[in-house]
């Protein structure tokens, strides 16, 4: 088996119009196409060059032909979101679903990975940390390949939905299910991908041949290998987050070489000794020579992630509760855990207003409703203060933390990494109990 027998299909961009230049020639069916191409939504399909198609394919003639698409939002919902044009190597696919356009790429999984690296993090970053993201990255992504096949075929077991809505209770995680037309998106919610448009150096290309075809396993399947970029100081289950289910290398880990036991932030007072406080860890680091390995530019707006603060005043927050939620909770009176995972992320969170109380979950949800954008996690504690008849003025939001913390903490690898550890001991430091093995040749 070889790289041959892995490519991936990249959801890029939803649109009722996509402008496109093909870079190259390329072959849309037995026509030879190059140069600037507009395609619009039309209640028929796709209207292309004048006619009416249900889908288009364009095809490359030689590995080096490239394609740029316009207007690609990167960072969606996210403070930094922004728009630029992208240029990506491969097929270019466009087909129609409903109302509006989807542009895929497809192309083989190994040059897939050398832009998730590079859109990830900084080409510049250390060897050692390069070949750890592309053996999670390639592992991450052939697991959701085969959980996607699993799922067309009918073999995969019933999950449980998504969102649950009661009187009471408001439940919604986001994964990577809400695909079905493309293995994976390009912006965050899957892996960042913007195919050759951030600048690679040959350290990256090293990296991925280097580690060609390695996966992570556990009890002889694919490992889905999340990361985010500070977990804190402790890891955070998978189960938190998203579906109640267990893996058994993605569980709580202590971010530092101490092997002193775990504090239970399942416990409110734990969990709020543990985030009021700075503990020891790798991912707790100033280190600008460290942080401009992971961070792109757009990410390093962000300075604050290993501990933070947000404040509200009364009217602030329930405006930004009843935008981001579209409930109405009149004044907010408190916001209270109801349930914390091992890192102190909260899984449950009770919004208690004057019209209206509900409990929030999962970790995403919370950090949905709780921002413009997202909250840096749900890793936080909160103070009310100044109340009025009850009713708190002021609200203080003391967090832990960049992302949902499951798996590998980007920062805290390349802090291991700057200190001499190599990427198999990166690794196993934070998906306990796996193991790398080669899948195949690239």
């Amino acid at each position: 088996m070889n790289e041959k027998d892995f490519c991936v299909s990249v959801g890029i961009v939803h649109a009722k119009e996509i402008e496109f230049i093909l870079n190259n020639s390329y072959l849309a069916g037995q026509q030879t196409v190059k140069g600037l191409q507009r395609a619009y939504c039309s209640e028929q399909g796709i209207c292309w060059d004048g006619r009416i198609y249900h889908e288009i394919v364009f095809r490359p003639q030689t590995d080096e032909d490239s394609f740029s698409i316009t207007n690609v939002t990167i960072g969606i919902n996210f403070h930094w979101e922004r728009k630029e044009t992208q240029t990506f190597p491969g097929i270019l696919r466009l087909i129609s679903n409903g109302d509006e356009l989807i542009a895929i790429n497809i192309l083989p999984v190994e040059t897939y990975l050398t832009s998730v690296i590079s859109s990830e993090m900084s080409a510049t970053s250390s060897p050692e940390l390069l070949k750890a993201h592309a053996v999670i990255s390639r592992s991450w992504l052939l697991a959701q390949i085969k959980k996607r096949d699993t799922m067309h075929q009918g073999n995969e077991e019933k999950q449980q939905p998504s969102f649950t809505r009661t009187d009471d209770t408001l439940i919604r995680w986001y994964d990577r299910e809400d695909h079905t037309l493309y293995d994976v998106c390009a912006d965050d919610h899957c892996q960042r991908y913007q195919g050759i448009t951030r600048a690679t150096n040959p350290a990256v290309y090293e990296a991925v041949h280097a580690t060609g075809g390695q996966v992570l396993t556990s009890e002889g399947q694919i490992c889905d290998a999340r990361f985010s970029k500070c977990c804190g100081g402790i890891s955070e289950e998978f189960a938190t987050c998203w579906e109640d289910k267990q893996f058994s290398y993605l569980k709580a880990v202590r971010d530092n070489s101490d092997s002193a036991p775990l504090p239970d932030l399942t416990r409110e007072e734990e969990a709020d000794r543990w985030i009021r406080s700075a503990p020891p860890a790798f991912c707790n680091t100033a280190d600008h020579e460290v942080l401009r390995q992971i961070l792109n530019s757009y990410d390093q707006e962000t300075t604050d992630f290993y501990r933070w603060k947000v404040d509200y005043t009364q009217e602030e927050l329930a405006a930004l509760i009843r935008q981001c939620s579209g409930i109405d909770f009149g004044h907010i009176i408190s916001l209270k855990p109801v349930r914390r995972g091992p890192s102190g992320r909260i899984e449950l969170l009770k919004i208690t207003g004057t019209r209206q109380t509900l409990t929030v979950g999962k970790e995403l949800e919370i950090r949905r409703i709780l921002s413009h954008t997202h909250l840096f996690s749900s890793a936080f504690v909160v103070d009310a203060e100044n109340c009025k008849d009850g009713i708190p003025q002021k609200f203080i939001l003391t967090g832990a933390g960049w992302g949902h913390g499951v798996g590998l903490c980007q920062i805290g690898a390349a802090m291991m990494a700057r200190q001499g550890y190599n990427y198999t001991d990166i690794l196993l430091h934070y998906y306990r109990g796996a193991q790398i093995e080669k899948l195949y040749e690239p």
